[in-house]
């Protein structure tokens, strides 16, 4: 099979990330405007709660498949033997996954108040099964997903103001946001006929699969408990109010770190390759490759998030949000920890079959996540989910360097703190420029207009003055294009 290039991939995911950073900033504002605090806040309760529920279902399969599968992708009997084996696991697992949610609704009163939006995100359980997303990842078929998005996008934007009009609505909300997120999964399951054979059977091979299946997923079950609790904890010892209020700050939070993590996602099958093809020198490569363009991205926006949290929460919010700059802000050191924890996990450890220490690392995270909320909750609030997220990250990262350290020794030079280096001057000037901005203008709009454009260009230009060779990379790709 044809190695797909990298930069094409990660263009074509970027261009989808930029695709779901642009469907919440055309239709949060308009949602946080159209309903209540409130309701804002059930409709983020039940979707975080259903959350656990598609963990359930999904049992760490789609990382495993990644990895393993991109080893078999040049054989279509292989690979379809592969694929069949691991969507009848998956079936299975979502069986599983839905029993346990109606027991819950059933027995506990609390969640009952909650039902009808749960039953409405619980359709996504059973279509994630069935999109088999994993597939593509391991074809690094970027192009389909892309144009997917695409369609899927535009009709629910479209859907999104016709249905929801009015307080009250947010069950319409769910669903739209449903619909986005999974109605071509029946698509992608006729689709990826063109690359293997995918059929249900109990003739699995559970010796060989379900041990590492089973550790991947408990360390899924470990982050989301640090992702996805803060959440659910905000709404069982605050309210509904501070879980509305919490989740404006989640959803910049999340629409950076999505645009960020587009690079990672697509380099993941070829650094499973690569490790799996025993061809190290070009993985240890890429390894740095990718570590400096991430942390050429990831430091600068979470500095320039910080300095325009009140002016962002304003914007693709409402002014009766403005409580959330606090949390956006203290999340903001996430965005650099969370993408560095990921390298080190998922490009690093789960392609070395180090899924015991991706375990021991996500369980520590989330008993000191668990912990830490459970005491400041009470009286920090958003505030206190926010700061536990951060640390949490810390940790994941701080762990993932330790028991990455035998693959990444002599990797991060000298060179590489230099250019680290760079990129933290870059964000000071951001700093200025935002004081700036603040200082010579009054509306928001224009304010972030000036800073960001300002501080992009002298981004760029720090960049390029210190020679900085992925900056003077893309230079020329953009020079050779206008030739």
């Amino acid at each position: 099979m044809k190695t797909k290039s990298l930069g094409k991939n990660a263009f074509l995911n970027g261009l989808r990330s930029v695709l779901n950073i642009i469907f919440p900033i055309i239709t949060f504002p308009y949602v946080s405007r159209v309903l209540s605090v409130g309701e804002l806040g059930k409709y983020n309760w039940s979707n975080s709660f259903v959350s656990y529920f598609l963990l359930i279902a999904g049992l760490g399969i789609a990382t495993y498949a990644v990895r393993e599968g991109a080893k078999l992708r040049n054989d279509r009997n292989e690979i379809s033997a592969f694929a069949s084996q691991v969507f009848s696991i998956n079936i299975l697992s979502t069986v599983v996954s839905y029993i346990l949610l109606f027991l819950c609704v059933l027995i506990f009163p609390k969640i009952q108040s909650y039902s009808a939006c749960i039953y409405i995100f619980s359709i996504q359980i059973v279509f994630t099964t069935l999109g088999t997303e994993w597939i593509y990842s391991i074809f690094e078929e970027y192009t389909y997903i892309t144009i997917r998005s695409i369609v899927f996008k535009i009709l629910s934007i479209v859907m999104l103001f016709v249905f929801v009009r009015r307080p009250g609505d947010y069950l319409n909300y769910a669903g739209i946001t449903v619909f986005s997120a999974v109605g071509s999964n029946v698509l992608n399951y006729l689709h990826a006929k063109k690359f293997c054979t995918i059929r249900f059977t109990f003739n699995i091979d559970w010796q060989e699969h379900l041990k590492p299946i089973l550790i991947i997923f408990a360390s899924s079950v470990a982050t989301t408990i640090y992702l996805s609790l803060d959440t659910t904890l905000l709404g069982l010892i605050n309210n509904n109010y501070v879980v509305g209020i919490y989740s404006v700050s989640t959803k910049m939070y999340n629409i950076v770190k999505q645009l960020i993590a587009a690079i990672l996602t697509v380099t993941i099958p070829r650094f499973a390759l690569l490790w799996g093809r025993h061809r190290y020198r070009e993985y240890r490569k890429l390894l740095l490759q990718i570590s400096d363009a991430l942390a050429l991205i990831s430091i600068p926006a979470a500095v320039g998030v910080y300095m325009l949290a009140s002016q962002i929460v304003i914007l693709l919010s409402s002014t009766k949000y403005i409580r959330a700059v606090s949390s956006l802000r203290l999340l903001c050191p996430a965005l650099i920890f969370s993408i560095f924890s990921w390298i080190f996990t998922s490009c690093v450890l789960i392609p070395a079959k180090r899924e015991n220490k991706v375990l021991i690392i996500t369980v520590l995270s989330a008993v000191v996540n668990l912990v830490l909320n459970l005491l400041l909750m009470p009286s920090l609030k958003e505030n206190a989910a926010a700061i536990t997220t951060s640390l949490s990250e810390a940790i994941s990262m701080f762990l993932g360097m330790y028991y990455s350290r035998d693959i990444i020794k002599g990797l991060y030079k000298s060179g590489f703190w230099k250019e680290i280096f760079t990129y933290i001057l870059g964000a000071i000037s951001i700093v200025i420029i935002c004081f700036a901005g603040d200082v010579l203008f009054d509306s928001t709009v224009m304010i972030i207009l000036f800073d960001v454009v300002l501080s992009i260009v002298e981004y760029v230009l720090i960049l390029l003055g210190v020679k900085n060779k992925f900056a003077l990379d893309v230079l020329e790709c953009i020079l050779l294009r206008f030739k």
